[in-house]
């Protein structure tokens, strides 16, 4: 008899699993952990006071309940204010330059030109971006002295010690830093658009809003919500270009304080318990946000059968009233 050879199969599975064994040690060491250890310390009185350190003592949820009764609305806010001013604009204007630069019939010429033009202010550190910003709308900056000479205001206008005109930069920085990241997304998306149907809604009469508002709009839909939730998240890290423009200070009368900022507060005082506490509300924050955001954006009937059905149950209904 002859031996029957016996073939070697290989695990594809086992290989698998090793290959990306090193992401999940690499993001349990440098994620995992130090989360569960954050919330571990958020239930604890931890700080210094002098060189002599007070704790770790449980209190439970007191350092939590403390932050509520704290600042921790009213720098919730803050930041929730600048984000807006800044992500408005940003998605807005983002739209209407990828809706142009697309457009076929527009024919504009030097487009790699003008996509490496609105995309250079995202390749500039923040921190470079608020030391210009700070020096440009100072009370003796640029802009003040060019508005003096030609008259159009009297006196220097204080834009650092305005609520509205220091979130107000705030909000122009972050929308500058990134409008061409989004506009640059949003053009691949619209591109990705199958051209036939804009050629059959052209043929059809539609006009250029119609074809934005119910062809461009839908179809770029997970984009959207995409960009829609890292910007609230980077919108809840908000924390080098207020920090930067306002000397860590949130002035005037802290309206330009941030979460992160206020976190960073207890971090340099060494107040590790509600530093941890406040990161947990950070954490729990943006994940109800962005689920709230994702849930808002996400098409339930993506094929019409839920509506279809909702439609022949409500006409068998009123043709059974009949």
């Amino acid at each position: 008899m002859k031996s029957e050879k016996k073939i070697k199969s290989v695990s594809y599975a086992k290989w698998g699993y090793i290959f990306i064994l090193p992401f999940f040690l690499t993001y349990a060491i440098f994620s995992v952990i130090p989360l569960a250890d954050t919330i571990r310390n958020s239930f604890y009185e931890f700080y210094y006071s002098g060189l002599k350190a007070i704790g770790p003592n449980w209190v439970g949820l007191a350092n939590y309940t403390e932050l509520l009764s704290a600042d921790l609305p009213k720098y919730a806010w803050n930041t929730f204010v600048m984000w807006i001013l800044g992500f408005i604009p940003q998605i807005v204007i983002a739209l209407i330059l990828a809706s142009w630069f697309t457009d076929a019939r527009l024919k504009i010429h030097g487009k790699q030109f003008f996509k490496v033009v609105i995309y250079l202010p995202n390749l500039i550190m923040a921190s470079a971006f608020a030391m210009l910003f700070f020096a440009l709308f100072s009370n003796a900056g640029p802009v003040n002295n060019i508005l003096l000479r030609m008259g159009v205001i009297g006196e220097a206008v204080r834009f650092m010690e305005s609520t509205l005109g220091a979130r107000t930069l705030v909000a122009l920085m972050n929308f500058l830093m990134w409008f061409g990241n989004t506009t640059i997304m949003l053009m691949a998306a619209i591109m990705g658009i199958n051209p036939s149907i804009f050629e059959a809604a052209e043929l059809d009469g539609c006009t250029h809003f119609q074809k934005f508002f119910r062809i461009t709009l839908p179809q770029i839909k997970p984009l959207l919500t995409y960009t829609l939730v890292t910007s609230l998240i980077g919108g809840l890290q908000m924390f080098d270009v207020p920090q930067i423009l306002t000397g860590g200070q949130g002035s005037p009368d802290r309206t330009t304080m941030t979460l992160i900022m206020y976190l960073n507060n207890h971090l340099q005082a060494k107040n590790y318990g509600m530093a941890g506490s406040l990161s947990v509300y950070l954490f729990i924050i943006s994940g109800i946000l962005c689920a709230i955001v994702f849930r808002m954006n996400t098409d339930s009937d993506p094929d019409g059968s839920k509506f279809a059905a909702k439609r022949a149950k409500a006409a068998a209904k009123k043709g059974g009233g009949v």
